[in-house]
């Protein structure tokens, strides 16, 4: 199984990108890099170092199904209002149950689901 490597757009709170270096996962975290980078540079960043792109910002949605730009993987986090600590617990069962999921996926998640639509289905 390949492993899972990570890349956290600015808006992605510090809670899940600790989260996930504190459980040995290899994540770059915008904030440390560009804060100013397009949304197009920032897939094409993820795409070109194999690592799924992780992001509050439905605007990856557009671009990844109205242009039909195949990428590595996208989570998308659909969650307003609930505290930092309540994404995290979702995020840890996204990463328990479903880590064989996320390559080539676009993953929603929201409080009560986590919805994945394949990649694939954009050829």
């Amino acid at each position: 199984m390949e492993i899972i490597k990570f890349i956290a757009d600015v808006n992605v709170e510090k809670a899940i990108v600790d989260y996930l270096t504190q459980n040995g996962y290899d994540i770059k975290w915008i904030p440390d890099y560009n804060c100013e980078i397009p949304d197009e540079d920032l897939l094409d960043l993820a795409n070109a170092e194999r690592r799924v792109l992780i992001t509050n910002d439905k605007d990856f949605g557009e671009i990844t199904f109205l242009q039909k730009k195949l990428y590595t993987g996208i989570i998308l986090i659909r969650i307003k209002g609930q505290k930092t600590e309540d994404k995290v617990k979702l995020f840890k069962k996204l990463i328990k149950n479903y880590s064989n999921k996320l390559l080539n996926h676009f993953t929603v998640i929201t409080k009560k689901k986590i919805r994945f639509i394949s990649m694939g289905d954009l050829r």
